[in-house]
C-alpha cells in the first residue's frame, strides 16, 4: 500500500462521503456541521501510577506484533490490575489505516479495543489486498462481526468531517510528541521505541518502585 502525505489524506477525507470505494451513498447536508471531536480511547484505571500512550497504525506489521507479544501480557499484568493506564493513538499512513480506524471508533468505547485487537490479529486478511473495495468490505465484516449494524457502519465510514478531523488530530499529536514511526510508546511522557515485553516490564517495574 502506498503511504499518503497530509494533503492526500485530507483530500481523501473530504471525498469520503461520496466515495464509490465505500459503496454507500449519503444525503446532502443542508448545513456545514461543526468540526467533530476526536477522542482518545483508553483502558485501565485513570488514576494508575503509570501512564502509557501507544502510537500505532492498524496497517503496521510491527504494531500487530506488538499487540500480540507485548500488549496482551501488559493488559493482563498491569492494566487489568490497575497499575497502568493505557491509551491508543492512531496513526494514518494510508487510506486503509484511516478506514479501519473509522470503523473501530464506530462501536464506541466498549467495542474499540476488542475491534482494534481483531484488526491487528487479522491484518494480513483485510489489509493484504491492492483492491480498496475489497479492503473496505473486509473492514466492514469485522465491524459487523463485533455487533455493529450496517446503518452504523454506513454513517461512520462515510463521515468525511470526522475523517478530516481525525487526520488533523493525528498530525497534531505526532508533531507534539515528535513521533517518527510506529509503534512508539510515551511512558509517563517519555518517548520509547518498539521493545520486547521484558524490556517494557523492566521500565514499568522501575517506575512502580519509585
Amino acid at each position: 500500500m502506498m503511504k499518503m502525505n497530509r494533503r492526500a489524506l485530507i483530500a481523501l477525507a473530504a471525498a469520503m462521503a461520496a466515495s464509490p470505494v465505500l459503496g454507500q451513498e449519503t444525503e446532502a447536508e443542508t448545513e456545514a456541521p461543526a468540526a467533530p471531536e476526536v477522542k482518545d480511547f483508553s483502558i485501565g484505571n485513570p488514576d494508575a501510577p503509570v501512564k502509557i500512550v501507544e502510537y500505532a497504525s492498524f496497517t503496521c506489521p510491527h504494531c500487530a506484533h506488538f499487540t500480540e507479544a507485548v500488549f496482551k501480557p501488559l493488559k493482563a499484568e498491569y492494566i487489568d490490575t490497575g497499575k497502568v493506564h493505557f491509551t491508543l493513538r492512531e496513526v494514518y499512513f494510508d487510506r486503509y489505516g484511516l478506514w479501519a480506524a473509522m470503523m473501530a471508533r464506530c462501536g464506541g468505547e466498549l467495542k474499540y479495543f476488542p475491534v482494534a485487537d481483531t484488526l491487528f490479529a487479522t491484518q494480513n486478511e483485510w489489509a493484504g489486498t491492492d483492491d480498496p473495495t475489497a479492503a473496505v468490505a473486509n473492514i466492514r465484516k469485522i465491524g459487523l462481526a463485533s455487533g455493529m449494524t450496517e446503518e452504523q457502519l454506513n454513517q461512520c465510514m462515510n463521515d468525511a468531517p470526522m475523517a478530516d478531523a481525525m487526520v488533523k488530530r493525528f498530525e497534531e499529536n505526532m508533531k507534539a510528541d515528535q513521533i517518527e514511526g510506529t509503534p512508539t510508546l510515551m511512558i509517563d511522557g517519555e518517548k520509547h521505541g518498539n521493545m520486547s515485553y521484558a524490556d517494557l516490564k523492566a521500565i514499568i517495574d522501575a517506575k512502580l518502585a519509585e
